[in-house]
């Protein structure tokens, strides 16, 4: 880098340095606890290295990441599309800022940089990483460099061909979302010559010299046989179904060697590329599991604080609101756009709940009458910030007295009394967590004034009827006064912990906010060739969404048997949710495993199919044809790709009831 590179950030650097510091203590007064983050001003091709590099300066030497940079790049140049920050899961985290950048896009990157390291910092998912301990570092950064240094020397050894490496790379990468995601990451286990594994291999040495059962039982004790080929028959492993496939095969896996024309051991390196694919594949996971709640999440509380807060200078906002309406608007599914509006629908419906559990108990009022006897337009008034903390300058501030002082920030109004702290720029500055909420009550934004008089008959009895508190009102302003007006943040911050995508989707995808967005499904007609609208029910919105999101929106495939057909070969089985594989990248698919394992490989999976005839007759009828689901097993041994029909019950224990989420976050975190 030039020097002149190295003056121009160091002064963008400098005019950030109140920005950085304001936004940090802002955030922490809405609530947020983020990470420490490290901000880093870099020019537009070290952005697009840091993007192809998934948010980190240094990754194993790999076609990938050139890859990844000239598409970054391409779209940067023809569709318009700008990258204004990236930031990486780490403690500290660490933020790349554009040097391009307006002082309005820095302020809105800054806000949103925040937000995602209070996400990294707090969420569940995120800790799974780290054995669920919070107080351990992550230091990803300092592991992914480790990776790319160990890389990088076995492709610069002499006695290992560098091609081979980045052959061993591909194959690992065939499988990194072939990991269960659902557990803490454990490191690998030493492997050694434990008995099991020696009875493995003498039987694998029987099979392969086609002893006869006679021959067996003149050598071999009964006992011994029971052992390795089991009292009814060949033993299969593992017990239940592993997810983890990566595991499996750096564990029982070999490499097939062309000139031997068998598998045998994989090298020291082998296993090593394995582990470290391995760690990464759980370190992005929680990033690809929680991708619409933590983009959603950081939007909202950018939003928070650039607008609500007026971070964005007067001079900056409008600058400001088209970067916003940009993202919000991007094509196809948005993260940024589903997330935020589902974290204001959740903050939203618990306000309103709220309110309403308090109107209930007014005298008079009940769940059957509420919506006759209960004038929503005064609730919103009562529901008004006061004047005292909704406007906040240097010359209001002898009216914060009058407040509840739970609202108040008494050491920060004393200083805005002496002068200390501009409120005319840092109003927020003066008020707790408490007064934030009050001040910014969702309830009554505009675009929100009618949510709390929408609320359906069936609601309202819902809540009616779980009312176990025998406390009455004799007026609504005596309910409203006992309002929690943290109640929306407080269930965000709880929500933020422990879910991800598929459980936020599962749990606050609900039939009115399907109908308030216009959200709706579509398929495509085997008939009429295209593509239509086939439903908008809460349900059907929901499953395919659900399904774009279910491990990270990829096939499930699990491993079945080590040891299929005594054989040694590897089943594996795709956990068919009524979407079928791609049959042509599902059979690339197991060329590449076969590399891992070194020995045939079986997949097990379900299709759809109908023939021409059966679409011709729907045609006419104007409806679909009925598809029938079949069981096919492929398999790779080495030189061809082979599909047969397999009976049913091969395939029934892999077909869901339905479409099957496990979307239990308790369950998955036990």
């Amino acid at each position: 880098m030039s020097e002149t590179d190295r003056f121009r950030k160091q002064a963008i650097a400098t005019d950030l340095e109140e920005p950085v510091e304001e936004a940090r203590a802002l955030a922490q007064k809405l609530g947020l606890e983020p990470y420490p983050v490290n901000y880093w001003i870099v020019d537009y091709d070290e952005m697009n290295e840091l993007i192809a590099y998934g948010g980190f300066q240094s990754r194993y030497p790999h076609w990938r990441w050139g890859m990844q940079y000239d598409r970054q790049q391409k779209q940067g140049q023809y569709s318009g599309g700008k990258a204004f920050e990236i930031v990486n899961n780490d403690n500290p985290a660490h933020a790349f800022l554009q040097e391009s950048n307006t002082i309005a896009d820095q302020k809105a990157v800054i806000t949103h940089v925040e937000a995602h390291s209070d996400f990294f910092a707090n969420n569940e998912w995120f800790g799974m990483f780290t054995s669920g301990r919070s107080d351990e570092q992550v230091d990803a950064a300092a592991m992914l460099e480790r990776h790319a240094r160990a890389i990088g020397e076995y492709m610069q050894d002499p006695d290992i061909d560098r091609a081979e490496v980045e052959k061993w790379v591909d194959h690992t990468l065939t499988l990194e979302d072939n990991i269960d995601q659902h557990q803490v990451f454990v490191r690998r286990r030493e492997m050694g010559d434990t008995d099991e594994e020696l009875d493995d291999d003498l039987a694998e040495k029987l099979d392969e010299l086609g002893i006869s059962d006679e021959v067996k039982g003149e050598v071999f004790t009964e006992e011994w046989l029971e052992k390795v080929e089991g009292e009814d028959g060949p033993v299969s492993f593992p017990e239940e179904p592993e997810r983890d496939v990566l595991a499996f095969v750096r564990e029982h896996g070999k490499q097939y060697d062309e000139e031997a024309g068998k598998a045998v051991e994989m090298a020291e390196w082998q296993r090593d590329v394995l582990d470290m694919m391995r760690a990464e594949a759980y370190y992005f996971a929680a990033q690809k599991m929680t991708k619409v709640m933590n983009e959603g999440w950081a939007a909202y509380w950018e939003s928070m604080m650039m607008s609500d807060e007026a971070f964005a200078g007067a001079d900056e906002f409008l600058n400001y609101a088209d970067h916003m309406a940009k993202v919000l608007a991007s094509p196809g599914l948005n993260p940024y756009s589903l997330g935020m509006e589902l974290w204001e629908y959740l903050e939203n419906t618990t306000n309103r709940q709220e309110v309403l559990e308090h109107l209930l108990r007014v005298e008079g009022v009940s769940w059957r009458n509420l919506t006759e006897v209960v004038d929503f337009d005064e609730v919103l008034e009562h529901l008004e910030p006061p004047a005292a903390i909704d406007t906040i300058t240097s010359k209001t501030l002898d009216a914060l007295e009058e407040v509840p002082e739970e609202w108040i920030d008494r050491e920060a109004l004393e200083a805005a009394h002496e002068g200390e702290i501009d409120v005319d720029r840092y109003p927020w500055k003066v008020l707790t967590y408490e007064g934030l909420a009050r001040r910014h009550y969702s309830l009554v934004k505009r675009h929100n004034r009618g949510f709390l008089s929408q609320v359906s008959q069936n609601e309202l009895e819902r809540i009616g009827r779980y009312l176990f508190d025998d406390a009455r009102y004799s007026t609504v302003e005596e309910a409203l006064a006992d309002v929690d007006f943290t109640a929306g943040w407080d269930r965000m911050y709880d929500v933020r912990e422990s879910h991800n995508d598929v459980t936020f989707l599962d749990e606050f995808l609900t039939q009115e906010f399907i109908t308030d967005n216009d959200y709706f499904t579509y398929e495509y007609s085997q008939a009429s060739g295209q593509f239509h609208v086939s439903s908008d029910e809460a349900e059907d919105v929901k499953k395919k969404l659900l399904l774009q999101f279910t491990n990270f929106g990829k096939p499930t495939i699990a491993v079945y048997d080590g040891n299929y057909d005594n054989a040694n070969e590897l089943l594996l089985g795709h956990q068919y949710n009524g979407v079928m594989l791609d049959i042509t990248k599902a059979t690339e698919t197991l060329k590449r495993i076969f590399e891992l394992w070194g020995r045939p490989v079986n997949l097990l999976t379900i299709v759809k199919e109908v023939d021409d005839h059966d679409i011709e007759v729907a045609r006419r009828r104007n409806r679909e044809p009925e598809l029938e689901e079949r069981g096919k097993r492929l398999r790779y041994d080495g030189n061809e790709v082979t599909m047969e029909d397999v009976p049913w019950e091969a395939v029934e224990h892999l077909a869901a009831d339905d479409v099957d989420y496990d979307t239990k976050p308790d369950d998955w975190l036990a």
